[in-house]
Parts: C-alpha cells; sequence; structure tokens
C-alpha cells in the first residue's frame, strides 16, 4: 500500500478540491502502483476529516452495478462512497453548477433502511427485510481528479465519484412493487436522453445493499437503521450544464426534476 502520509495528502488535495470546485491530476499518473485498497484508504481519511469539520454522513453510494460499467473499468465488483446531509436535494431544487468541477446525471433508486443490516452472509431477502422504503433518485456525479485516462483507483479516492442527489417524493415498501420493472425515462431540457429499468442494478436494483452489508462486514462495520443507500443507476451518465432543466419519468414512482443554475 502507499505509504501514510501519502495517503494523508492525498487525501488533504481532494478536500481542497471539494472546497475550491477545482480537479487534481490524477492519482494513478503520480502512483501507477496504488491499489483498489490504497483508494478506499484514501476515501477514508477524506470522509474522516469532513466529519471532523461537522458534516453529518446520511448514507452510502453504490457504484459500477451494472456489468456494461464494470467491463469498462475492469473490475469485476461495485465500489462505494459516502453521502453527507449538505449534499441531498429535494425535487423542483434549483442546484448551483459553480458547486461542481463538473456535472453528470445517474437514473437511480435510494432505500432507507428501518433497522441495521450486517454481514456475513446478507442475502437480496435480508436487504428487502431490512428496507422501509424505496424512493426514486438522480444522482449528480461530480469529479475532482481529471477525467482524462482516469481509473478505477481514482474514481474510487474520490468518493466514487459522488456530488449529490436529488430524491423524489413517491416513498414505495419493497412489498408494494416489483423493484425490478421500474422504469426510468430522464429528459434534458424536453428531450429524452437516457431509459433504462432498474433491473438493470445487478439484477435486483436492492442486490447491491446486501452487496454492501457484506462488503462492510469485512471492515468490522455494518449499515445502520436510517441512512440513505443509492443503489447504482440503470442508465448511462448525462451530462449537464448551467439552465439545463432535468426530468426524469419513473412511471408509478412519479418524477424527479430539477434545474441547474
Amino acid at each position: 500500500m502507499l505509504p501514510a502520509d501519502t495517503i494523508a495528502q492525498i487525501a488533504a488535495e481532494l478536500a481542497e478540491a471539494d472546497r475550491s470546485h477545482s480537479v487534481i491530476p490524477r492519482i494513478t499518473a503520480r502512483y501507477p502502483d496504488a491499489t483498489v485498497e490504497d483508494s478506499y484508504a484514501i476515501q477514508g481519511v477524506w470522509r474522516d476529516s469532513q466529519i471532523a469539520a461537522g458534516r453529518r454522513l446520511v448514507g452510502r453510494k453504490i457504484g459500477l452495478t451494472s456489468k456494461a460499467m464494470q467491463q469498462a473499468t475492469g473490475i469485476t465488483e461495485p465500489d462505494y462512497g459516502v453521502m453527507f446531509d449538505d449534499t441531498v436535494y429535494e425535487s423542483g431544487a434549483e442546484i448551483p453548477v459553480d458547486h461542481f468541477s463538473n456535472v453528470r446525471i445517474e437514473v437511480e433508486l435510494a432505500f432507507v433502511l428501518t433497522h441495521p443490516l450486517e454481514g456475513p452472509d446478507c442475502t437480496l431477502d435480508d436487504a428487502l427485510e431490512a428496507i422501509d422504503y424505496a424512493v426514486p433518485a438522480l444522482e449528480v456525479l461530480n469529479s475532482h481528479i481529471e477525467l482524462e485516462g482516469r481509473t478505477i483507483v481514482d474514481t474510487i479516492s474520490d468518493n466514487a465519484a459522488y456530488g449529490a442527489m436529488v430524491l423524489g417524493t413517491v416513498h414505495k415498501r419493497p412489498d408494494e412493487i416489483d423493484l425490478r420493472w421500474v422504469p426510468g425515462v430522464l429528459s434534458r431540457n424536453g428531450e429524452i436522453e437516457e431509459t433504462g429499468v432498474a433491473a438493470g442494478v445487478l439484477g435486483h436494483p436492492a442486490t447491491g445493499v446486501a452487496w454492501l452489508a457484506n462488503k462492510f462486514h469485512q471492515h468490522g462495520a455494518r449499515l445502520e437503521a436510517g441512512e440513505i443507500i443509492l443503489a447504482g443507476s440503470f442508465t448511462r451518465p448525462m451530462w449537464v450544464s448551467r439552465g439545463d432543466e432535468v426530468l426524469c419519468d419513473y412511471g408509478p414512482m412519479g418524477t424527479i426534476a430539477c434545474r441547474f443554475i
């Protein structure tokens, strides 16, 4: 692994890039031997510094949950990051573009846990039992690392490219709807850009919640009651710019709208 002082230095660079809405040179260009374990160590130091500064952790994001994205990045499992309370928006929000270095949108479902979820043998059924409700969500992707040539190590280090999320208003318990077939029709300025269904996320969008609980168990941790778990995208990322109006139709789970200012 990278030396502890190098990990701390990179985490500090990322914190400053977050504060200044800028990007830093690729970690893998400077440290070509950096591993996935290094990247989670960097993310962890950055996370702890944010909590120490007063930010409140409200949940976790899961990324790279589709086979296509895993093949594109050369990995065999999803990745994850953290979400803080000041990154959560409601449908209808006006979102300042200047809060980000770059902005892309993905279509997802989020889950709110009603009780803790712990591995090592957590199953999809266990995850569904632990979920209070599902809610539509748009993830705002943001990178603090230069995009060209970026690898999975860079992405994980950068909190799995999480920027913010926009939550819908329709809540459904897992027994009220077949979550696999929740649709997403994503439009920008009135034109449909991306479509998909939630089954594209590991066959069932809650599968990632079980995966994350098992992953956390390896580090002596668990998912806690009340946490929001952003489950992964079932569309490709869509770039947005200042002035763009975004609308996503989730069929029986309503719509999400937001505008970038």
